[in-house]
């Protein structure tokens, strides 16, 4: 019987590592060839990762809730095959191998400086907004540094994020510098602000204490809804949020729509919405405004190349997804019709893969989809802006004809753009949005597809 490693899978150019949620077999347990055996998660999307052959799961390298690097193996299985004693293989792609990355050593830390002991958790967001990976909130688990230290820690990540090599590049400045302070140098003298630490002149506004009453319910969020948690307070933290609103009358899209949506499906076979329609407008509002298609970094402002348009998609477990479809400027309303229907599939069923949830540098959501006439949508860090679709309704409307105003039944819709006020003033914003409802509203009823 041959033992063949199964290694964690890539899944995407930008993932390099994955927690194990789940063990789904045990040691000694017979697996099928693409069964799944595990559960693992990235940011947002949760997958299985199965055996890339029939045979005995010999043995668990890795436990729940570790944090593993691509190529790392995770499990031996026993194959009936005959072959090589030990032939490593992906599980689901054939990515080769990985060599663990060698992690620095540390220098001896000296005998008056004792090594730090592990510390307690550590959160996944810091009072300042940064996000800590899991690889690097276990390494400062383990190392006994504690949050505030993270947060003091200069990141080289993107937006200041603590990398790995932040963190073990500070280890060693952090042991020789508990070993100096030590002992000072008697001749010169510590300034009095030293002993008053920064963090400690700073507190850090908490929320109230909620107490159940009796009877209550107590729901513990999931996975899922705790990084939304996360993720949604962090933007607040982040950006100072605008929102401007537009009323847009859509009848000749509706109508359009309405006209072609047979004859669509039986060429494309797919079913034509009005969300890729949406997306092609802000696109095209994009083109002419790119200032709205960018990211900052401190007091520096990234002009993004590509337009990249996430889409908010809800989750039958009731929780949020954004999909993203990467270049959308590069695809007509055929081929961002197809992509739309194809991530919302795949979104709903739990199939996403981590890089088609990341690198969007635009967000659309659609808020009538639940009925809803207005929202104030959160935006999605580190974009800077985000728009909200909202019902689209029938009303009495004013329009100006030839012969004068007169009043008729309109297909009326609000669109709300949220943006970072840091670097989109309202007249950005509001001429944004405007410009966007103004494509809509032009929409030709003879338009072909």
């Amino acid at each position: 019987m041959s033992q063949i490693d199964i290694l964690l899978p890539k899944m995407g150019e930008s993932v390099a590592e994955a927690t194990i949620i789940k063990w789904l077999k045990n040691e000694g347990d017979r697996v099928e060839a693409d069964e799944p055996i595990v559960e693992i998660a990235t940011d947002k999307v949760d997958s299985e990762v199965p055996a890339p052959e029939a045979g005995i799961l010999l043995k668990r390298l890795v436990n729940d809730g570790d944090v593993v690097k691509v190529g790392q193996a995770i499990a031996q299985i026993g194959s009936s095959a005959g072959g090589a004693s030990s032939t490593p293989a992906a599980a689901t792609n054939g990515t080769p191998k990985a060599d663990p990355a060698p992690t620095p050593a540390s220098p001896p830390a000296p005998a008056t400086a004792p090594a730090p002991a592990a510390g307690g958790p550590v959160a996944r967001t810091g009072p300042s907004g940064k996000f800590y990976s899991p690889l690097v909130r276990n390494i400062a688990e383990n190392e006994g540094v504690s949050l505030a230290e993270l947060e003091s820690i200069a990141g080289s990540g993107q937006g200041g994020r603590v990398t790995k090599k932040d963190l073990l590049d500070y280890l060693p400045n952090r042991g020789a510098q508990a070993a100096g302070s030590a002992t000072p140098p008697a001749a010169v003298p510590a300034p009095a602000s030293a002993a008053a630490p920064a963090p400690a002149m700073k507190a850090e506004p908490q929320a109230p204490k909620v107490l159940p009453a009796q009877g209550d319910e107590l729901i513990e969020m999931d996975r899922m809804r705790k990084l939304i948690a996360d993720h949604m307070v962090m933007s607040k933290r982040t950006s100072p949020h605008v929102t401007s609103f537009v009323e847009a009358d859509v009848t000749n899209l509706v109508r359009w729509r309405e006209k072609v949506k047979k004859a669509f499906e039986q060429r494309e076979g797919e079913k034509i919405t009005v969300t890729p329609i949406f997306i092609m407008a802000i696109v095209q509002a994009i083109k002419e405004m790119p200032m709205v298609n960018v990211q900052v970094d401190g007091y520096t402002i990234i002009k993004k190349k590509d337009i990249n348009i996430g889409m908010a998609a809800a989750l039958p477990s009731g929780n949020l997804i954004v999909p993203v479809i990467k270049q959308a400027d590069q695809l007509n309303l055929v081929g961002l019709t197809k992509k739309v229907n194809d991530l919302a599939a795949r979104a709903r069923a739990g199939k996403l893969q981590p890089d088609e949830i990341q690198g969007g540098t635009y967000t659309v959501t659609n808020v009538g989809t639940f009925g809803n006439v207005l929202g104030t949508p959160v935006i999605n860090q580190p974009q800077v802006a985000i728009m909200a679709t909202g019902a689209i309704r029938k009303k009495p409307a004013v329009i100006e004809t030839p012969e004068g105003d007169m009043i008729a039944v309109r297909h009326m819709m609000f669109l709300s753009h949220s943006y970072d006020h840091r670097v989109v003033d309202g007249a950005l914003g509001g001429r944004f949005v405007r410009r966007v409802a103004d494509i809509l509203e032009n929409w030709s009823i003879d338009q072909a597809f």
